[in-house]
C-alpha cells in the first residue's frame, strides 16, 4: 500500500508541475543566453534574474533557459545592483539583442577587498563577525555580521547597546576598510505585562502563559515562548506581544488580542498512516467555550484497523498553586485498535491537572478504561499468540503522572539541547480480579550541531511490573515504527528471541537506542543515517535479552511546520526485514 501511495504521489506531482511550466512558458519569453562570468555562477544570476529553466521532472525536454519579455528593460539594473552587493562596484554589462536570442555578456573587474578591520567593543564580538581581511566585501555578509552582534547582545540582556558598523570603500584602490564600535551598556530586564484587547477572558490567563517575568534578564527566547504559549489557548483572531517600549533598561511586554469573530472549528480530512492504513477523521470544536479560553472538541477516525471518538474538555486556570496556574482537562471516549494477531476494545475517561512554567510540564491524572481483548479470527489458531495473549475484559483505575523538561532550542527542528521525560502509571486495586501493575516509561534526547552536522541520540526505558491479576496485553511493551526501530513497522516488535527474530508476545522490560546524523544536500533536503537498536524481555527488570539492531538512511524536507521525513531501515542482520516509515517533525 505504501509503494502505491507514493507513485500515485509522483504521478500527480509530476502532472501539476509539468502543467504550471507549460502554463508559465506560454507567457511571452525569450532565449537568454549569459556569458563571461567568473565568481558568479550561472545558477546564481539565473536565480537573480528570474530566469526560467525546465521543471526537475521535465527530463525529457531540452533545457534552454528564457526570461520573460517584461524584465528585459529593468535587467542591466537588476544585474547592477546585485553586482554591487556582491563588492564588484566596476562590473559591466552589455544587453545583445536578436528574434532568436538575448546575450548578455558581463565583464565582473576588479572586486573590492576587505583591507582593515577595526574593532572597538566592551562586549565579545569576534565570533560573530563573518568578514574576514582580504575577502571580497559582500554587503549581504556585513549585514548578516552586524544582525548577529545584535541577537547576541539581546540574547545576553543588552537592549540599551550603543552599536556603529560602518564600511569605507574606495574603488580606486579597490579596497574597504570596516569599523566597529560597540558599547554594550546595562543589563535589561522585563518590566510590567500590559494586555490589552480582552472582553470575555481573565487577563490573569494570558499571565500564567507568559514566562518573560517582571524582574527576570531580557530574553528573545522568553518573548517567542510567551507568543507560542499564548497561542496554544486557541482563542484569538490576532496576537500582538511587543517589547518595543523602554524605560531605564526596563522592558514592559505589550500583548493586543483580539478575540476570536467566529468560535467554531470545524476539520474534516483523509490521510495515510503506516500502522492503520487509510483513514478518514473529522472534528468540531468550540473554542473559547462559555468565555475564558474554555474549549471543548469532539473528534472521530475510523480506518480499517481504528475507530475512534472522543469528547475533549480543557479549562486554563482552574486554579493557582505556589503562584502557578494549573489546567483542568478531561476527555471521554471509544476506541476499537486491531494489533498484531488481537484486538482492543476500549471505553475510557480520564481527567488531569496539568502546569507549564519555564521548561518543565507536569501532567497528573486519574483514568478509567474498560478494555476487551479479543484475537483476530485469521490468528486463532496460532498456540503461540493464545498463550502470549488472554482473551478477556479488563477494567483498570489508574492515577498517572507524566514529566517532562524540554531544554531544546526548537521543538519542531532542534539543532542543540535536550529532552527528559518520564511517565508512570499505577493500577490500584480496586478489587480481588484488579491488575495492580506499575508502568514506567523513561527517555532522555541529546542533540548537537557542528557546523551543518546535526547529530542526535535518543534513548528510551520501559518496564511494567505486574503485582497482581493479569493486565491487557495492549497495556505491555512493544517497539517498531519512526519513533523507536525503523526497519520494523508500528508496535511490530514484541519479546526480542534473537537478533533476528521476535515473537507476538509483548513484553515487561524494555531499551531502545537511536542515533541520527542529519546533513544538508541541497537548499531544503537533508540527508540522514541512523542506526536503532532494540531490546525487549518477558521479566520485569530484565535488560539481559537479546538487541535487534536497524541502520538506514532518510531524506528531510524543511517545512514551516518542520520537517518532512522518510527513512528506510534494515535489520543489519536479516536485510530482507526492513521498514519504511513517514513522518512530519523530528524524533527528536
Amino acid at each position: 500500500m505504501q509503494y502505491r501511495w507514493g507513485i500515485v504521489v509522483i504521478v500527480l506531482m509530476m502532472s501539476v508541475l509539468c502543467s504550471a511550466e507549460e502554463k508559465e512558458t506560454s507567457l511571452v519569453t525569450r532565449p537568454i543566453k549569459i556569458q563571461g562570468q567568473k565568481h558568479i555562477t550561472l545558477e546564481r544570476l539565473y536565480e537573480v534574474l528570474s530566469v526560467e529553466r525546465k521543471s526537475f521532472f521535465a527530463f525529457w525536454k531540452e533545457d534552454r533557459p528564457r526570461i520573460k519579455e517584461k524584465l528585459i528593460p529593468t535587467l542591466l539594473s537588476t544585474l547592477k545592483s546585485f553586482y554591487n552587493s556582491e563588492g564588484f562596484y566596476n562590473a559591466r554589462f552589455k544587453l545583445n539583442k536578436s528574434d532568436e536570442v538575448l546575450v548578455l555578456e558581463i565583464k565582473e573587474n576588479r572586486p573590492v577587498k576587505i583591507k582593515k578591520i577595526d574593532i572597538q567593543s566592551d562586549f565579545p564580538i569576534q565570533n560573530f563577525i563573518k568578514v574576514k581581511k582580504g575577502e571580497i566585501f559582500r554587503s549581504k555578509t556585513f549585514i548578516e555580521t552586524k544582525n548577529g552582534m545584535i541577537q547576541a547582545l539581546l540574547n545576553k540582556g543588552y537592549c540599551s547597546y550603543d552599536l556603529e558598523t560602518k564600511a569605507y570603500v574606495d574603488l580606486q584602490k579597490h579596497s574597504v576598510d570596516i569599523r566597529y564600535r560597540l558599547k554594550k551598556g546595562d543589563i535589561c530586564t522585563f518590566g510590567d505585562t500590559i494586555i490589552k484587547g480582552l472582553k470575555s477572558i481573565d487577563p490573569e490567563i494570558i499571565k500564567t502563559r507568559v514566562v518573560a517575568k517582571k524582574g527576570e534578564r531580557y530574553d528573545p527566547q522568553k518573548i517567542q515562548e510567551s507568543y507560542a504559549r499564548v497561542f496554544d489557548l486557541d482563542a484569538f483572531d490576532s496576537i500582538i506581544l511587543g517589547t518595543d517600549r523602554k524605560f531605564y533598561n526596563e522592558v514592559p511586554v505589550d500583548i493586543t488580542l483580539t478575540e476570536l469573530s467566529q468560535p467554531y472549528h470545524y476539520e474534516v480530512g483523509a490521510g495515510y498512516d503506516t500502522f492503520v492504513g487509510a483513514r478518514v477523521h473529522g472534528m468540531i470544536s468550540k473554542r473559547n467555550f462559555l468565555s475564558n479560553a474554555q474549549k471543548i472538541t469532539l473528534r472521530g477516525s475510523w480506518s480499517q484497523r481504528e475507530q475512534l471518538i472522543t469528547l475533549d474538555f480543557f479549562k486554563p486556570v482552574l486554579f493557582r498553586a505556589f503562584g502557578y496556574g494549573v489546567d483542568f482537562g478531561s476527555n471521554i471516549g471509544y476506541s476499537n485498535l486491531e494489533f498484531i494477531g488481537f484486538k482492543e476494545e476500549k471505553s475510557f475517561l480520564r481527567t488531569y491537572l496539568q502546569s507549564h512554567e519555564g521548561r518543565l510540564s507536569l501532567n497528573a491524572g486519574l483514568a478509567v478504561e474498560n478494555i476487551n481483548i479479543s484475537l483476530l479470527n485469521n490468528f486463532r489458531r496460532n498456540q503461540n499468540l493464545l498463550q502470549a495473549v488472554k482473551e478477556g475484559n479488563f477494567l483498570l483505575f489508574y492515577p498517572y503522572i507524566h514529566a517532562i523538561y524540554d531544554a531544546r532550542d526548537s521543538k519542531l527542528n532542534p539543532k542543540y539541547g535536550y529532552y527528559l521525560s518520564a511517565y508512570t502509571e499505577y493500577g490500584l486495586p480496586y478489587g480481588s480480579d484488579a491488575g495492580v501493575y506499575l508502568k514506567t516509561l523513561l527517555e532522555g534526547r541529546v542533540i548537537h550541531t557542528i557546523g551543518d552536522l546535526t547529530l542526535a541520540n535518543v534513548s528510551k526505558y520501559g518496564v511494567v511490573d505486574i503485582a497482581a491479576n493479569e493486565i491487557p496485553a495492549s497495556k505491555l511493551l512493544y517497539a517498531g515504527g519512526a519513533f523507536f526501530n525503523r526497519a520494523y513497522g508500528f508496535r511490530q516488535i514484541g519479546v526480542i528471541e534473537s537478533n533476528r527474530r521476535d515473537s507476538i508476545e509483548g513484553g515487561l522490560s524494555m531499551l531502545n537506542f537511536s542515533f541520527e546524523a542529519n546533513y544538508p544536500l541541497w537548499k531544503n533536503i537533508y540527508g540522514a543515517l541512523f542506526s536503532d537498536h532494540t531490546m525487549i524481555t518477558d521479566k520485569s527488570y530484565n535488560f539481559s535479552g537479546n538487541y535487534i539492531h536497524a541502520a538506514g538512511v532518510g531524506l528531510r524536507y524543511m517545512t514551516p511546520i518542520g520537517p518532512f521525513k522518510v527513512d528506510i531501515g534494515w535489520n543489519i542482520h536479516d536485510t530482507s526485514q526492513y521498514g519504511i516509515s513517514f513522518q512530519i517533525g523530528q524524533s527528536f
